[in-house]
């Protein structure tokens, strides 16, 4: 049961920092809590951890217009971020975690601003059918996190100038483009402001919980280690990887996400594997990944390396399978 509420907001809008120190709540939430995070970014195109940066994002206007490109941790898709959205994160240990619970937060957040607002397919929240909040989860041995964005005044044409548009993904949703399907919470309430949206989001948080929030200052943080997350995340390594020059591809979307497997095959063998996706298990996508790698390329080899992988619950067993019938079907 959780014991203690925490509130922290950052004062930073570079994106290295903010993701820096939401790992550093990650693995410094202690048993019994839960601490939520408020935070923005300045002109940003943020991708899940397992995608393919210059798929996703036109990466050279982004950098021509002084913008960032930043990697999360957890999965999902890609999101843009200006200091019109405000992005939240809640962290608790496995008995705590509780992402109903966690969203409703955010619900009867927008509910106080007098904006009706409800949870719509796998990690969307919406207002009028327009998606004004995307989330994503992540866990390791030590705690778990569920974030997400608020479009409260969000610069929409930039949202579109800067993200390739997964044709396909819109396609499955019955729109036209990215931007006929979001919104701004300020379509809805003309005076809201960001401060006003932090506000509404504590008030409901402890609602929720019964409890008042503790507030989390810098001078709690350990500055020393917190210096050494923002350079991984600022890192081009973690930022783009290994670009390969790619001979075989294969794509799809199913309806836990989208898959794009690419490979260079030498001697027979896969010597380079990449899959992207913006599936909310980053984790198996991964291990897929690496079990690929000195595979022969043949169907019968392939198959057998990415069932080789063991899932950890029902969600990645069916991913399991969706990868392995697009690999062995669309490759060979």
């Amino acid at each position: 049961m959780t014991g203690k509420l925490k509130l922290i907001c950052s004062e930073s809008t570079v994106p290295y920092y903010n993701l820096a120190l939401e790992e550093y709540l990650l693995n410094n939430t202690a048993e019994g809590e839960c601490i939520l995070y408020l935070w923005q970014n300045r002109n940003t195109v943020v991708i899940g951890r397992n995608q393919n940066p210059w798929r996703e994002c036109r990466c050279e206007s982004l950098e021509a217009d002084g913008g960032f490109l930043a990697r999360r941790l957890s999965g999902g898709g890609t999101v843009y971020h200006d200091l019109g959205n405000l992005n939240f994160t809640f962290f608790a240990n496995k008995a705590d975690f509780d992402i109903p619970r966690q969203t409703d937060v955010i619900l009867r957040a927008v509910n106080l601003l007098g904006i009706k607002a409800e949870k719509t397919g796998r990690n969307d929240i919406t207002a009028d059918g327009k998606k004004f909040s995307g989330n994503a989860y992540y866990e390791t041995s030590r705690g778990r996190y569920h974030h997400g964005t608020i479009m409260v005044n969000v610069d929409r044409e930039k949202l579109g100038r800067y993200l390739n548009t997964d044709a396909e993904k819109l396609k499955s949703k019955g729109v036209k483009s990215y931007r006929s399907r979001v919104c701004n919470l300020s379509e809805y309430r003309e005076d809201i402001t960001i401060d006003m949206t932090k506000e509404a989001l504590r008030e409901a948080f402890e609602e929720n919980y019964g409890k008042k929030a503790e507030r989390i200052f810098t001078e709690d943080i350990d500055l020393q280690t917190l210096k050494s997350l923002q350079e991984k995340y600022s890192s081009r390594k973690w930022l783009y990887g290994r670009k390969i020059s790619f001979k075989n591809k294969a794509e799809k979307r199913f309806p836990w996400g989208g898959v794009q497997a690419e490979f260079n095959v030498e001697g027979g063998k896969i010597s380079a594997a990449e899959i992207h996706s913006d599936s909310l298990y980053p984790d198996i996508i991964e291990k897929i990944c690496f079990s690929l790698k000195g595979t022969e390329y043949r169907k019968r080899e392939i198959e057998a390396s990415v069932n080789s992988v063991k899932a950890l619950n029902p969600a990645e067993e069916v991913i399991l399978k969706d990868i392995s019938r697009l690999l062995t079907e669309n490759i060979l």
